[in-house]
C-alpha cells in the first residue's frame, strides 16, 4: 500500500454518533450526510456504521452518491439533497431516493415518473427556503406545494424540511436570523397542517443547531460535520464547555505518509518551484510523498503549517508539489527515512495540527480539508 493513506478510526465515527444522540429526545430520528464520499471518509462504510448506531437516514448530494449505497446493499432511507436532472430522476425513483422537492415542474417530474414504474407510492420532502436562498418554496408556498404532491396521485409527502444559512455563528444578529428561519418553517408546516395535509417528518438541525439549539430538533435532526470529529465553526469545544453542555467529538481521519528521504542542505540552498524558502542556516529536509494531487494543497505551506514526527512538529518549506512536500526537520532531529508522518489527524494520534486547526491556519472550513482529498489516498478502515 502507498505510505500516504488516510486512516478512517470508525470507533471513532461511531462515538461521536451516541454522543450527539445525547443531545436529542428519545423519538428523534437521525439523518446522516454521507454525501461527497463522506466528507472524504468513505461513503459506504461510514453509511454502515451509522446504521450499526441505529441511524433511521443517510442522505447524499446526488443520484450516483445514492446509487452506489444501493449497489452495496444498502437499504436505508436515502434523502437526497440537491436537484437532480430530468434524465436522472428515473433511477432515482427506480431505487427509492428521496428528493427534496419544492415547485409543480420538479413535483410532476417525480409524479410522472413514478407512474410510469408503476409506483402508487414515492416519497418525496417538500423543502422550503426560509432564508438560505439555495432550494425550496417560499414559506407562504408551502401548504399549495403540499396540496400539490398530494393531488399527484403518487407522491406521498414524507417529510418537510429547511436549512440554517447562520446556526454555526453567535453573533446576535445571526443568532436572530435563525430564529426567524425556524419561525418560518414553523409557519409553513402549521399552513400545511391548516389546509387538512401530513407535513411528515419535520427537520431543519444541522451540526451547530444540533448541539446548540434543541428547540429546532423537531422530528428528526441533520449532524453533518460533528459526526466526523470536528466542531460547527462558532459552536465550538470552549463555547459548548461554556455553555454547561460539552460533547467529545474525535476526529475520524487521521492523513498519514511516511518520510521517504532526509537531505542535508547547506546554509543558501532553495526548497521547490520558485526557490520560495531558502535555508538560513544548515539544515535537514525530510521529503514526503504527498502533494497537492492527493488533496495536500499548495496554499497550505504558505500558511506556515506543521506536520506531526515522532512527536514532534516541523514546519513544511517551498511550495507544496502536485506529489510530494519537504519539511525542515532542523539539524539535529531524531527523525529517520519511513518514520511515519502525520499530516492532521488527532493529536493523541501523533498530529501537530487537527483538521480543525489547519482550516482556521488556511481560510476555510474543516470539510473542505477532508473532502478534497483524493481518489489515490487509500482510504484504510480501522476500529469497525
Amino acid at each position: 500500500m502507498r505510505a500516504t493513506r488516510a486512516i478512517i478510526h470508525l470507533e471513532n465515527f461511531k462515538h461521536n454518533i451516541k454522543a450527539i444522540r445525547a443531545f436529542t429526545k428519545p423519538g428523534t430520528k437521525m439523518c446522516i450526510p454521507v454525501k461527497a464520499d463522506a466528507y472524504g471518509h468513505g461513503s459506504v462504510e461510514c453509511a454502515k456504521a451509522a446504521l450499526e448506531c441505529g441511524v433511521e437516514y443517510l442522505a447524499v448530494a446526488c443520484v450516483d452518491e445514492g446509487l452506489e449505497l444501493r449497489q452495496h446493499g444498502i437499504t436505508a432511507p436515502i434523502l437526497l439533497f440537491s436537484l437532480c436532472t430530468p434524465e436522472e430522476i428515473p433511477e432515482a425513483v427506480k431505487h427509492d431516493i428521496t428528493p427534496f422537492v419544492f415547485d409543480k415542474e420538479y413535483i410532476n417530474l417525480f409524479a410522472d415518473e413514478a407512474k410510469k414504474q408503476g409506483k402508487s407510492v414515492f416519497k418525496v420532502h417538500l423543502a422550503v427556503d426560509t432564508g438560505m436562498g439555495r432550494i425550496g418554496c417560499m414559506p407562504e408556498e408551502a401548504a399549495d406545494m403540499a396540496e400539490c404532491i398530494a393531488k399527484s396521485g403518487s407522491l406521498v409527502q414524507e417529510g418537510t424540511m429547511t436549512h440554517f444559512a447562520l446556526s454555526d455563528s453567535k453573533k446576535s444578529d445571526s443568532v436572530e436570523y435563525t430564529k426567524l428561519q425556524f419561525s418560518r418553517l414553523q409557519n409553513a408546516i402549521e399552513s400545511i397542517r391548516k389546509r387538512g395535509l401530513n407535513p411528515g417528518i419535520c427537520h431543519a438541525a444541522n451540526s451547530a443547531a444540533t448541539l446548540d439549539l434543541p428547540e429546532t430538533h423537531l422530528d428528526m435532526v441533520r449532524p453533518g460535520i460533528i459526526v466526523y470529529g470536528y466542531y460547527a465553526d462558532e459552536v465550538s469545544e470552549k463555547y459548548l464547555s461554556e455553555k454547561g453542555t460539552p460533547i467529545d467529538l474525535r476526529p475520524v481521519m487521521t492523513l498519514e505518509t511516511e518520510v521517504s528521504a532526509i537531505r542535508h542542505f547547506k546554509a543558501g540552498m532553495s526548497v521547490g518551484y520558485g526557490r520560495t524558502w531558502i535555508a538560513q542556516s544548515d539544515t535537514d529536509i525530510a521529503v514526503l510523498p504527498v502533494g497537492y494531487g492527493d488533496g495536500f494543497v499548495r496554499r497550505f505551506a504558505a500558511a506556515g503549517i506543521k506536520v506531526g514526527v515522532n512527536g514532534k512538529a516541523y514546519p513544511v518549506r517551498g511550495r507544496i508539489c502536485m506529489d510530494q512536500c519537504m519539511v525542515d526537520l532542523g539539524n539535529d532531529s531524531d527523525v529517520k527515512r519511513w518514520d511515519r508522518v502525520v499530516l492532521f489527524g488527532s493529536k493523541e494520534d501523533g498530529a501537530a495540527m487537527t483538521a480543525d486547526e489547519l482550516a482556521s491556519l488556511t481560510g476555510t472550513i474543516s470539510y473542505e480539508i477532508t473532502t478534497v482529498l483524493t481518489r489515490r489516498v487509500p482510504r484504510v478502515f480501522v476500529g469497525q
